[in-house]
């Protein structure tokens, strides 16, 4: 056992030592400049030393910042870190009328600014990730959203028993309503007043809400022990009927104890006409999700369902459907989606536009609205939000267009009579983009033209080099703004079949 041992000892001895980072060591707090922006959202600092220079991104921060972060990944050439505080902010920034909240980390700089970030971070991604030559020559025009500020028809308010103090700087308990302190998973903030990204009326009185809360006895969540009755306060808004649709999201514990209904003649004493419904889900599961796998949702006062409008087609959204978060922006996109589908000067003769990856059908309806001749066909994996599709159809009276339940790699395979037939494919994944093999089968069908929509430009531009590389060329595209103050940019190409 002892030569074991020696033999062991002098393995550990002779195994080559990972160096140490000269410029930081992970979980440190650093103060650093920011200097420049990347895609995504992140600020690019630089520490330089004896040693050299070394990069540091730190996601929502911009240029001209000095920001306290802490470094979370730690590599040879560079390190990434959270951002903590901004210890002195750009000379860019402006003062604002709202409470700053982690889901606005831009709200303070000028919007033309943001939108040249956006830009000039998107055509890096194209250009060096999708390997698109003369980028510019591609650029159709750069989409502004209509409504700056309170633009988002959805919020999620968490519920928290520890909130900040931000006299103190420091964690304390505390009853709060809000949104999570940025980079702390586990600690709550209050919201005291308007943000500028959703309803200012109901925002003004959230802290009316969450005294009605407290003042029940019950506990919010306390995430560390994974405990608590109130967990979140879920409302989406109807900009075209002016509705508010709410939904209490708590544990089990107390279900039986807490008066439901009484909450929710509460809130259509605060809110008027305005109030549309109350909806109730028990989530006892740990994970930081607002609906949970194993949980229920059940109607306690009012509609469980509301009514927006989309280029003069209406949609009923239940608290569970996707729906487009900014619909005003989103009529300019699906305009933009529309005006690239008839680019195609025979759309209308025997073809098939093919819609994958529908959810709702939003814009499958809307070019089939467009396009009264032309079979519209719309495939999901999702066969809940396909039903909600067929419900929209029938509502807008749309009668040439199909959804269908189905994985779209397969459909072909279960729906023959498509075959040859497909002109025009518009394509709207998630934000992992589209996965390789699916890819493959997308380009197996061979459509002359495809148009696709992306919230997520690195994995588009990705997805850009493998369709050009198989028989397409991107003709155009264009920027879309859904969500100002954020990093977030939505992309709208038009792919060609290159003739053979």
């Amino acid at each position: 056992m002892r030569g074991y041992f020696s033999i062991f000892a002098l393995l550990l001895l002779l195994m080559p030592r990972r160096e140490r980072n000269p410029f930081v060591k992970r979980n440190e707090t650093i103060d650093i400049q920011i200097e420049d922006y990347a895609f995504g959202g992140k600020g690019i600092g630089r520490i330089r030393n004896e040693h050299g220079e070394f990069v540091v991104f730190v996601p929502n921060t911009i240029p001209g910042q000095l920001v306290k972060a802490r470094i979370v990944k730690s590599r040879k050439k560079f390190a990434e870190a959270k951002l903590v505080e901004v210890v002195q902010p750009s000379e860019n920034e402006t003062e604002i009328p709202f409470q700053e909240i982690p889901g606005a980390p831009y709200i303070k700089l000028p919007i033309e600014l943001q939108h040249a970030y956006k830009k000039e971070s998107t055509f890096s991604l194209l250009s060096k990730i999708g390997k698109v030559e003369n980028i510019e020559s591609k650029f159709d025009e750069f989409i502004s959203s209509p409504n700056i500020f309170h633009y988002r028809n959805k919020m999620e308010y968490g519920f928290s028993a520890i909130g900040y103090d931000h006299d103190q700087k420091t964690d304390v308990d505390e009853f709060t309503l809000g949104f999570k302190k940025r980079g702390v998973w586990w600690l709550g903030d209050n919201l005291n007043k308007d943000s500028g990204l959703f309803d200012k009326e109901l925002e003004d009185v959230l802290m009316d809400i969450r005294n009605y809360c407290k003042d029940s006895g019950f506990a919010p969540w306390h995430g560390p022990k994974r405990e608590g009755f109130f967990r979140y306060f879920v409302v989406r808004k109807s900009f075209i009927n002016n509705e508010l649709l709410f939904n209490i999201v708590t544990t089990s514990i107390h279900a039986k104890e807490f008066d439901f209904t009484a909450f929710g003649e509460f809130l259509k004493d605060l809110f008027g006409e305005r109030f549309a419904g109350l909806l109730h889900t028990i989530n006892d599961e740990t994970g930081d999700r607002t609906i949970a796998t194993t949980g229920s949702v059940q109607l306690v006062l009012g509609k469980e369902k509301i009514v927006e409008e989309l280029l003069g087609l209406q949609f009923e959204i239940s608290m569970q459907s996707f729906f487009q978060t900014n619909p005003k922006s989103a009529e300019k996109l699906y305009s933009k989606v529309i005006d690239y589908v008839f680019e195609d000067e025979r759309i209308a003769e025997d073809a098939v536009v093919l819609d994958l990856f529908c959810g709702t059908g939003t814009i499958g309806q809307l070019v089939a609205s467009n396009l009264p001749d032309t079979k519209v066909i719309g495939v999901d994996i999702v066969a809940s939000a396909i039903k909600d599709a067929k419900k929209n159809a029938e509502r807008n009276q749309i009668g040439n267009v199909e959804f269908y339940a189905d994985d779209v790699g397969k459909f072909l395979y279960h729906q023959p009579q498509f075959q040859n037939q497909i002109r025009t494919l518009i394509l709207d994944p998630a934000r992992a983009g589209i996965a390789p093999k699916t890819l493959k089968k997308i380009i197996n069908l061979d459509a002359k033209r495809l148009v696709y929509v992306s919230c997520n430009p690195a994995t588009q531009a990705r997805d850009t080099e493998t369709l050009q590389n198989s028989g397409y060329h991107l003709k155009k595209f264009s920027l879309v703004d859904q969500f100002p103050h954020t990093a977030h940019i939505e992309t709208i190409a038009l792919f060609e079949k290159r003739e053979s």
